[in-house]
């Protein structure tokens, strides 16, 4: 049997000044990014920061849709979409 997958729907803002998320609307995921959107680095950065923010290992997040632009698709391998967002958000997320 395999584990379930979260699906993250996400908005980026890249060039922020610090990496974050900032909130959720209509079920998108909405982060700011400290990359800029050159050469993958915004992406590099948003899969990094998802892996360490979630607590699971790098290879476990993909991007799934959306590589050159704002509106991403991200798979997180070994949880669901409610424990993802749940620990990204906080106590002001839920």
């Amino acid at each position: 049997m395999m584990a379930a997958s979260a699906q993250l729907r996400i908005r980026v803002q890249p060039g922020a000044r610090r990496t974050e998320v900032v909130g959720l609307t209509e079920g998108v995921l909405r982060v700011r990014v400290a990359a800029p959107p050159v050469e993958g680095r915004a992406n590099a950065t948003l899969l990094a920061f998802l892996a360490e923010a979630l607590g699971v290992r790098p290879w476990a997040v993909h991007l799934r849709r959306g590589a050159a632009g704002r509106e991403k698709l991200i798979t997180v391998e070994g949880m669901s979409t409610e424990a993802a967002l749940a620990r990204l958000l906080g106590p002001q997320g839920s």
